[in-house]
C-alpha cells in the first residue's frame, strides 16, 4: 500500500486528507499538517529561490517530477514565464552535459541500444507500463542536441523536457507521452573518454545500419503503440532529414527542428506582413544560415505561397539562402544537401560568387533577414542600416539560439534601424527602450507551437502532420497577437502558452478534417479540446 509514495503519478505528499492516510496505510509516515496543492506550491517554489543557479534549479524541479508528477506541473503551469528557461531551454543544456555524472532516476524514458535491435520492443513496453494509452513519443539519438551538438545518450534528457513542456503548454496527459532515447554511440571523444559516460562507448552507427535500426524502430513502435505520433529532436541534420522524408508521408510524424522552427518563422512572417500592411507574395527572404532549420524555415514559407496559389518554382523564387559560402547557388562547392539544392540559385543569376552579408542585402534587396547560423555578431550596423534603406520597416529575425550566438542583439537590431525594424529572437530578449518607446521583443520559441500541433494531432488521430496542418498552425500563433500599436511584439509571450496552444490545436483540427486526415468524427472542437486537457490536480 506503501507504493503509493513511490509513484509520482500518485503521490500526493503532505496533500493526503487524514482519511486517504488511514485508507492507503501511511498514518505515522507523513507530517501532520494535510497541504492544499497550492500550498505545497507555495513551498517549492520558495526552495527554488534559495537555490543559487539556475541548474540547481533544475535539478530540483527534475527531482519534483519524479516524486509528484502532479505537483511538478500545477507549479510549472502557475509559473510558466519563470520556470519555462528553467525546466527547458536553455538550462536543460546543462542537464544534458552533466548526465552521467548526476544520473539518479530514468525520469520515464525508454531506452533503447543500437546493438539490440531485438529489444526494441521489450524496451518500449517496459518504459510504457502503468501508463495509459501512449499517443506521442518524444525520439533522440543525442547527435545534434541543441546548439551543443552530439552528447550521446545524455540527451535523453531533451526528451523528458519536451515532455514536460507538452503538457505544461497544452495540457497532454503525460501519461501518454513516452520519451524514447536512442543510444547510437557517440563521436564526442570526451564522452568516450569519460569514466562515468553511461552511453555506449562506440562510434556513432551511420549509413545503411544506421537506417535499418531506425526502420526497426518504426515499425515495433506502430505494432505497440498504434495510433502514436512520432516527434523527432535534436537528430543530426543529415539524419533529421532523412527520417523526415523517409517516413512523412507512411507514419504520423514530426521533426521540430526542421519543420516547428520553419512554422514559427512563419508565423512571424505573416504577423510582419500584417503590420507592413504587405503580403507575403511580394516580399523578399534572405536566409542566413542553410543548415536543416533555414531549409526548414524556406519550406514552411514556400508551402505558405503554394497554398495561396503560387507553383514550387514561383515560390522559391522568394527565398535566398545564405551559408559559409555566401549566398548559395548551383554549383556551390562542398556538401550542398537535397535541401540546398532546391533553393540554390541559378548562376545565370548569379554568375559570380556572392560573400558578404552587406553586399547581398544591396543586391537582392530583402524585405525580411532571417537569421538562424550560429555566428554571432553577423547581423552589423551596416546590415541592419542596409535593410533599412531598402523597407519601411524591415522583418529581422536573428534567432540562433543560446543568445550567445544570436547575430545580433535585440536592442542593436532596435537602436541601429531607429525602431522601425521588427525583431524577433531566438532565446528571451528584454524589452528595448528608444526614443520614448517600449520595443517588447518576440521570441521564436518552439513551445508556442508544438504543444498546441501534438494536441491538434492526437485528438484528431490525424494520419499524417500535412504543410496545411502546420500552415494552420502558424496562423493559430500569429493570431494571439494585437499588432496595432509600435512596440508591440509580433510573436506571443510565453505567459500565453496554453492560449496559444488551444488556437494552435484548433487550427489543426479544423485543416486536418478538411484535408480527410483525422481519423475520428468530432463535431464540437472547442469542447473537444476542453475535455482533452489534462488537469495538474488531485
Amino acid at each position: 500500500m506503501n507504493d503509493i509514495l513511490a509513484n509520482p503519478f500518485t503521490n500526493k505528499g503532505t496533500a493526503f486528507t487524514e482519511e486517504e492516510r488511514q485508507q492507503y496505510g501511511l498514518v505515522g509516515r507523513l507530517p501532520a499538517k494535510v497541504e492544499t496543492i497550492a500550498e505545497q506550491s507555495t513551498r517549492v517554489l520558495a526552495a527554488l529561490h534559495e537555490l543559487p543557479t539556475n541548474y540547481l534549479k533544475h535539478l530540483s524541479l527534475m527531482d519534483l517530477y519524479e516524486e509528484n508528477r502532479t505537483l511538478f506541473f500545477y507549479t510549472v503551469i502557475h509559473n510558466i514565464t519563470e520556470l519555462l528557461p528553467i525546466l527547458y531551454t536553455p538550462t536543460v543544456a546543462d542537464g544534458i552535459m552533466n548526465f552521467s555524472r548526476d544520473f539518479k532516476t530514468p525520469r520515464g524514458a525508454a531506452y533503447l541500444n543500437v546493438n539490440e535491435p531485438e529489444r526494441i520492443k521489450e524496451a518500449l513496453l517496459a518504459a510504457s507500463e502503468g501508463l495509459d494509452e501512449i499517443k506521442m513519443m518524444v525520439i533522440t539519438d543525442g547527435e545534434g542536441i541543441l546548439g551543443i551538438g552530439d552528447w550521446g545518450v545524455q540527451g535523453a534528457w531533451i526528451t523528458t523536457g519536451k515532455l514536460a513542456v507538452y503538457t505544461a503548454a497544452s495540457g497532454i496527459n503525460p501519461k501518454s507521452i513516452l520519451p524514447v532515447s536512442i543510444d547510437a554511440g557517440t563521436d564526442r571523444q570526451e564522452l568516450i573518454d569519460s569514466p562515468y559516460y553511461l552511453g555506449l562507448k562506440q562510434p556513432r552507427l551511420r549509413g545503411d545500419e544506421y537506417l535499418a535500426y531506425i526502420d526497426q524502430f518504426v515499425e515495433v513502435a506502430k505494432e505497440v503503440f498504434p495510433n502514436v505520433l512520432f516527434h523527432w529532436e535534436d537528430f543530426g541534420r543529415d539524419h533529421a532529414t532523412q527520417i523526415l522524408d523517409r517516413y512523412r508521408y507512411e507514419i504520423c510524424t514530426f521533426n521540430d527542428d526542421i519543420q516547428g522552427t520553419g512554422v514559427m518563422m512563419n508565423a512571424a512572417i505573416a504577423a510582419a506582413c500584417q503590420v507592413m500592411g504587405e503580403s507575403l507574395e511580394n516580399q523578399r527572404v534572405l536566409i542566413f544560415g542553410a543548415g536543416s532549420a533555414g531549409i526548414g524555415i524556406a519550406d514552411q514559407i514556400t508551402n505558405e505561397l503554394q497554398l495561396k496559389g503560387m507553383s514550387f518554382d514561383e515560390a522559391k523564387q522568394n527565398i535566398y539562402c545564405f551559408d559559409r559560402l555566401g549566398l548559395v547557388r548551383q554549383n556551390e562547392e562542398g556538401n550542398m544537401t537535397s535541401g540546398k539544392l532546391r533553393y540554390a540559385r541559378s548562376l545565370e543569376e548569379f554568375p559570380e560568387p556572392l560573400m558578404d552579408l552587406s553586399e547581398a542585402i544591396d543586391i537582392i534587396q530583402p524585405s525580411i533577414l532571417v537569421g538562424c547560423s550560429g555566428q554571432p555578431g553577423m547581423f552589423t550596423q551596416e546590415v541592419i542600416e542596409k535593410m533599412c534603406q531598402y523597407n519601411e520597416r524591415p522583418a529581422i529575425l536573428p534567432i540562433s539560439n543560446p543568445t550567445l550566438l544570436n547575430e545580433a542583439q535585440a536592442y542593436e537590431v532596435i537602436e541601429w534601424s531607429k525602431g522601425k525594424a521588427l525583431c524577433v529572437t531566438g532565446s528571451p530578449s528584454d524589452p528595448v527602450e528608444y526614443e520614448g518607446t517600449t520595443f517588447t521583443i518576440g521570441q521564436a520559441n518552439n513551445a508556442l507551437l508544438y504543444p498546441g500541433l501534438g494536441l491538434g494531432i492526437v485528438i484528431a488521430q490525424a494520419k499524417h502532420v500535412t504543410d496545411k496542418m502546420l500552415n494552420a498552425a502558424a496562423h493559430g500563433i500569429a493570431s494571439l497577437q494585437d499588432l496595432s500599436y509600435l512596440g508591440a511584439p509580433i510573436l506571443p509571450h510565453v505567459s500565453k502558452l496554453r492560449q496559444a496552444s488551444k488556437l494552435v490545436a484548433k487550427a489543426v483540427i479544423e485543416a486536418a478534417i478538411e484535408e480527410g486526415m483525422a481519423q475520428v468524427e468530432i463535431q464540437d472542437i472547442d469542447a473537444v479540446i476542453e475535455e482533452a486537457i489534462w488537469q495538474a490536480e488531485y
